[in-house]
């Protein structure tokens, strides 16, 4: 090989390498790194009761959080919308970043840019009826039945209000193992009043800035949003599937597109809901996000004990 075809292939080599290396956020100060059995691949939950009682779950692939009744009254308007944070790590590490105190910012570890405002965020629900979607507040109460091998945990919100006259409150465990992206809820809806219920399982809109692009496959029972570049923070993908043979319709609203599924009160449906930061190195494309998306092997068998 002669030396000016060596430094050619260097060259290209190198240039491969950065394409597949993605450019990370500035970091401001790094998280205190983990050691022993923390830097190890986990699913974990966590309440953060330092934080108005978040709910955190990760594991070795995504993290999340849910919004605390306390929240209600410092930052509206927080609501039962789920939020979702990029992770660039196998170990959990969304505790430690929350409790910088700036959450926003790239820590080393992952980031949390995505912003859920008063819309689903990452598969949030609410009842559908007179041409609108009704929603709940932030959770009530909370039970955390495992925290590894798989983050297991359920939680209650207060009846809120559907149309007239209506009320409808919900009971939902969130069920996220290693290795894969999608967590399992398993919600039950109760009413005062009989007689099937419309659900709106929503992806949010305009969560990290406005645009994005929505993959829609009806016969799989999957919606499938790729955010738009939001700056330095990158984009965030997001992933609703529910069992095709419950769908009513799929439509959007002013803040959400949404998938409608019937629901009869009292009767446990499963649907899912996952997501990706372009620079994790997963799924860092639409077409790979898609895929995933769409081919992920899920099960909407109601679990044996109804729960």
């Amino acid at each position: 090989m002669t030396a000016r075809l060596a430094l050619v292939l260097l060259a290209l080599s190198a240039g491969a390498a950065a394409q597949d290396s993605p450019v990370m956020p500035p970091i401001v100060k790094p998280l205190t790194p983990p050691t022993g059995a923390d830097r190890q691949p986990a699913a974990r939950v966590k309440l953060a009761d330092y934080r108005y009682d978040d709910l955190l779950w990760e594991n070795d692939r995504t993290a999340h959080r849910i919004y605390g009744h306390a929240l209600e009254a410092i930052e509206p308007p927080s609501g039962s919308g789920i939020d979702a944070w990029g992770k660039n790590v196998a170990w959990p590490f969304a505790d430690r970043q929350l409790r910088t105190g700036d959450q926003h910012g790239y820590h080393g570890e992952g980031i949390d840019f995505y912003n859920v405002g008063a819309g689903r965020g990452m598969g949030g629900l609410g009842i559908w009826a007179d041409n609108k979607l009704w929603t709940s507040r932030n959770y009530r109460g909370y039970r955390i039945l495992s925290s590894g091998p798989a983050a297991d945990f359920r939680v209650d919100y207060a009846p809120w209000p559907v149309d007239i006259g209506r009320k409808v409150w919900e009971s939902r465990r969130f069920t996220l193992p290693l290795g894969t992206n999608f967590t399992r809820m398993v919600s039950t809806l109760s009413s005062n009043k009989p007689g099937e219920l419309v659900v709106g399982i929503g992806i949010g809109k305009r969560t990290t800035g406005a645009g994005g692009e929505l993959t829609v496959d009806r016969e799989k029972g999957v919606l499938s949003w790729w955010g738009p570049q939001d700056g330095e923070h990158g984009r965030m993908g997001i992933a609703v599937r529910v069992d095709p043979a419950t769908i009513v319709a799929i439509r959007d609203d002013a803040d959400n597109h949404l998938v409608m599924v019937r629901a009869t009160p009292g009767k446990p449906f499963v649907y899912f809901a996952g997501s990706t930061w372009d620079k994790s190195g997963a799924y860092r494309t639409r077409a790979a996000w898609d895929a995933y998306a769409a081919g992920e092997r899920l099960d909407f068998t109601v679990p044996k004990d109804g729960k």
